[in-house]
């Protein structure tokens, strides 16, 4: 790629599609822009050429912006995605998806600026189909100061439920995402994670020690306990057992 992007904005407010058309239209770094005001429209301007980047909206009537990054991760040579919303709560699709970047509403010239910076330097890397159901290692956008950063899975040591949100521990810090703890406990059981309470999801191998104290059992991850619920107290010790024989089976 030389840098030049084929780009596709979806949105269907006219004035919010007008705003980020414009942002992207005086960026030199825009080789071509077509506008689409709902999915169908964008689908047949895929049909017709190729695009490099689609930015998205995510709510929108029909197929929303969602759904249609699902469509687009079946194509051949899917494009990159950008979601551009005024919510945060499809934060959780959005990494499953392997959005690019995950833009809040109203726009800013530099916050777009800094999306296209990320999609040409992911373009160099050969696009995957949509065999896989998940990414290796999916990344997680997550708000720091105005401006949307992606947070690798793999970096997030524990999660603790707060309300109708969680709190992904990392070794430098925490960050509130919007989504459930029961939804990450699912979608992430294949990636090593274990629900050890209602109200803390872990990554198995990252648990020093399972030690029995007087109101029961706690787990320790980076020097801190977290509490074990009865309930998840047998399966989690039958986890940790079979990791411990598949280490001593290498």
């Amino acid at each position: 790629m030389t840098g030049l992007l084929r780009v596709l904005a979806v949105d269907d407010e006219p004035p919010a599609l007008d705003e980020l058309a414009y942002h992207l239209r005086v960026d030199p770094r825009v080789a071509r822009l077509h506008t689409a005001g709902d999915a169908t429209e964008a689908l047949r301007v895929l049909r017709d050429g190729d695009v490099d980047v689609v930015f998205l909206d995510i709510r929108m009537p029909g197929l929303d912006g969602m759904e249609l990054a699902r469509v687009l991760r079946r194509f051949a040579r899917p494009p990159a995605i950008v979601f551009v919303t005024a919510y945060d709560d499809g934060a959780a699709d959005a990494f499953d998806l392997g959005a690019t970047d995950y833009v809040r509403k109203p726009v800013r010239a530099q916050r777009l600026a800094e999306s296209l910076r990320r999609v040409i330097g992911s373009r160099w890397v050969p696009p995957q189909p949509a065999a896989p159901a998940q990414e290796e290692d999916p990344t997680i956008p997550i708000e720091l100061a105005g401006t949307t950063r992606m947070l690798p899975r793999s970096a997030v040591r524990w999660v603790e439920a707060q309300g109708d949100y969680v709190r992904l521990h990392t070794a430098d810090g925490s960050h509130l995402v919007r989504v459930s703890l029961a939804t990450l406990a699912e979608r992430w059981a294949n990636a090593g994670f274990v629900r050890i309470h209602r109200s803390y999801l872990v990554q198995l191998r990252l648990i020093a020690e399972l030690r029995l104290v007087n109101s029961g059992y706690v787990v320790v991850v980076d020097a801190t306990e977290l509490p074990v619920s009865r309930r998840h107290t047998r399966e989690l010790k039958e986890k940790l057992i079979r990791a411990a024989k598949q280490d001593w089976a290498r």
